[in-house]
C-alpha cells in the first residue's frame, strides 16, 4: 500500500456537515439569479432592442408565442424558460464527464475544478455590460455545472448502504435552504444597482445586476476556499477507475445502453418524473397569477412554503422513513403524493386548496429525491458511483430544460386545469415503472 493511501484511510471519514456546506454555498450562488430573469430581458432590451443576437431570440420568441396564441408577458416567460433550457443542456452534457472525471482522479480535485470555473462564469456576469458577455457567463457557468453530481458522490462514498438515503437526505436539505435562500438574497440585491450613477463603473460593464453576480461571485470564492481546506478526499483508491473512458459522449445514450437492471430503470423513472414535476414548478406562477390574482410578493410565499416542506420532509421524515419501509416504498409513497398534489392543484379554486396540493407536491418531492438518488447509488458499482449519478443528475436537468418550455406551451393550448391534470397523469408512469423494483442489497 503507498503511503499516500495509507495516509488517505487513516483519517477519519469527511462528515456529511462539510459536504452540506458545499452543496448549500454552491446553489445559494446558483439560485441567486432566478428571479431576476424578467428584468434581465427587460434591461438588455431597452439597452439593445431589436439589434443583435438578442433582436433574433426576441424574434424567435415571437414566432413561437404566435403559435400557441399567447399574449402579456410571453416575452419574459420564454426567454427565462430558454435561458433555464441552454444551462440545463450543458449540464445535461457536462454532469457526468465531471461524475466519470471523479471517479478517475476523485471528488475533491473535480469539485475545485468545477467550483473554480463557477467562480469565473459569475466575474464574468458581473462585467456582462452586453447581452452576449451575459450568455457566454452563462455557458461558462453550465458547462462546470458538475458540483451536485460529485457531491452527490461524495455523499456515497461516506455513507453505509443502509444510510444511504439519510445522506441523500442530508443533500436534499441542502437542495431546499438554496432554494429558499438563494432567490430571496437575488430580489433584494436586485434593488442596488451599482453602476448608478458611475460612468467608469458602466464602461467596465457593470450592471444593475451585478450586485447579485458579485454576491454570486463571493459565495463561490468562499466555497473554494471551504473545499480546498476543509474537504479531504472521500474516495478510496481502491476503487478509483483509471482505465476508465472520461468522455461520455451522450448520457442518453449511455443510458440507453447501459446494461439493463435497477439503475437503468431507476433513471429512466427520474428522468419522466422530472419532466412532470419542473412543467408544473415552472408553470405554477401562471396558474396563481390567473385565478387568485397572486402577486410577485404572494409568489414569494409560495415557494418559501414549498422550500419548507421539503427541508422538513428531507431532514426529518425521510430520515425516519426509510430504514423502517426502506427506499422503494418510501419512493412509491412520494410519486403518489405529487400526482395527488398536482391534480389539485390543477382543480384548485380556493387558497386552502392551493397549499394543500402544495403541501402534498411538497412532501412527494421530498420523499422522492433522497429516495431515487439513494437507490440509483446503491444499484451502482462502488467503481462508478461519480458516472451514474452524473448521468442521474445529467438527466434531471435535461428534465428541467425540455419540462418547463413543453408545459408553458400547453397551458396556453389547454389551459390550468388540463396541464395539471397531464401532469399528474404523466407521474403515474414513473410509479408503475417503480413497482418492479428490487429491494437493493445493504
Amino acid at each position: 500500500m503507498s503511503a499516500s493511501a495509507a495516509s488517505t484511510r487513516s483519517q477519519p471519514p469527511l462528515s456529511l456537515g462539510i459536504i452540506f456546506l458545499t452543496i448549500f454555498i454552491d446553489l445559494l450562488g446558483f439560485t441567486i439569479i432566478f428571479p431576476l430573469f424578467p428584468a434581465i430581458l427587460e434591461y438588455y432590451f431597452r439597452l439593445e432592442g431589436d439589434a443583435g443576437f438578442l433582436g433574433w431570440l426576441l424574434r424567435q420568441i415571437d414566432q413561437l408565442a404566435q403559435l400557441a396564441g399567447s399574449h402579456g408577458n410571453y416575452r419574459a416567460v420564454l426567454f427565462g424558460g430558454i435561458l433555464g433550457s441552454l444551462y440545463g443542456f450543458l449540464q445535461f452534457v457536462f454532469a457526468p464527464i465531471w461524475g466519470s472525471l471523479s471517479d478517475r482522479i476523485g471528488r475533491r480535485r473535480v469539485l475545485l475544478l468545477t467550483i473554480g470555473g463557477n467562480t469565473l462564469s459569475y466575474a464574468l456576469w458581473f462585467f456582462s455590460g452586453s447581452f452576449l458577455l451575459f450568455i457566454l457567463a452563462r455557458l461558462l457557468g453550465g458547462a462546470f455545472a458538475g458540483n451536485l453530481s460529485v457531491a452527490t458522490a461524495a455523499v456515497a462514498d461516506v455513507t453505509t448502504r443502509e444510510n444511504r438515503a439519510k445522506g441523500m437526505g442530508i443533500v436534499g436539505v441542502a437542495f431546499g435552504l438554496g432554494f429558499l435562500f438563494g432567490p430571496a438574497i437575488g430580489s433584494i440585491a436586485a434593488f442596488h444597482d451599482l453602476s448608478h450613477g458611475n460612468a467608469l463603473l458602466v464602461r467596465l460593464g457593470v450592471n444593475p445586476f451585478s450586485l447579485p453576480a458579485l454576491l454570486a461571485l463571493i459565495f463561490s470564492v468562499v466555497n473554494l476556499l471551504w473545499v480546498a481546506l476543509r474537504f479531504r478526499e472521500t474516495l478510496d483508491p481502491a476503487h478509483r477507475t483509471n482505465d476508465a473512458p472520461v468522455r461520455v459522449r451522450h448520457p442518453l445514450s449511455a443510458l440507453v445502453h447501459a446494461e439493463a437492471g435497477p439503475a437503468r430503470r431507476t433513471n429512466w423513472l427520474y428522468f419522466i418524473y422530472t419532466l412532470a414535476f419542473s412543467g408544473m414548478e415552472f408553470s405554477l406562477p401562471f396558474l396563481a397569477a390567473e385565478r387568485f390574482g397572486y402577486a410577485p410578493t404572494d409568489m414569494f410565499k409560495i415557494f418559501v412554503f414549498l422550500g419548507l416542506v421539503l427541508i422538513l420532509t428531507q431532514g426529518g421524515i425521510v430520515r425516519r422513513a426509510v430504514p423502517r419501509f426502506g427506499e422503494k416504498p418510501v419512493l412509491l409513497a412520494g410519486l403518489f403524493c405529487v400526482g395527488l398534489g398536482t391534480a389539485l392543484l390543477g382543480l384548485a379554486g380556493s387558497s386552502a386548496l392551493l397549499y394543500a396540493g402544495l403541501g402534498l407536491t411538497g412532501l412527494g418531492a421530498g420523499l422522492i429525491n433522497p429516495s431515487v438518488s439513494a437507490l440509483v447509488s446503491l444499484y451502482s458499482p462502488a467503481a462508478q458511483q461519480g458516472r451514474m449519478l452524473g448521468i442521474f443528475r445529467s438527466l434531471g436537468s435535461l428534465a428541467r430544460g425540455v419540462g418547463p418550455l413543453a408545459a408553458c406551451f400547453c397551458y396556453w393550448w389547454l389551459g390550468g386545469t388540463v396541464t395539471y391534470l397531464l401532469v399528474a397523469a404523466v407521474v403515474v408512469l414513473p410509479w408503475f415503472m417503480a413497482l418492479p423494483l428490487p429491494q437493493p442489497d445493504k
